[in-house]
């Protein structure tokens, strides 16, 4: 069964929610954090971009007294990874070891 990841690329499309994980992957901000490191924004647009996070599932928020904490969810992202990333990286890197094989043989012909 493989998920939706439309919701993930859509949300990712955004440079600002780019940021947003970016920051987040370092570690859980509080709302106010995040709109610190967004001045340029007012509360109410950092909430709509945490809102499609969170739709996508890149986003996981807790609350704790009145603060909510919102943690990266890097699994959509590593979803993507083995659907479009890992299967290449392993074919150049296979190719890779059997050039180097070759060219190791070559070496040890002319030696």
């Amino acid at each position: 069964m493989s998920i939706d990841l439309n919701p993930v690329f859509k949300a990712l499309a955004n440079p600002i929610r780019r940021e947003m994980c970016d920051e987040l992957k370092l570690r859980p901000l509080t709302t106010k954090q995040l709109c610190e490191c967004f001045p340029a924004l007012n509360r109410c647009t950092v909430m709509q971009h945490l809102r499609v996070l969170e739709g996508a599932g890149l986003l996981v928020s807790v609350r704790k007294g009145r603060e909510r904490f919102n943690y990266l969810n890097a699994m959509p992202i590593q979803s993507i990874h083995e659907r479009w990333i890992g299967p290449h990286a392993a074919r150049a890197a296979s190719m890779l070891s059997a050039m180097k094989t070759e060219l190791e043989q070559s070496k040890e012909v002319e030696a």
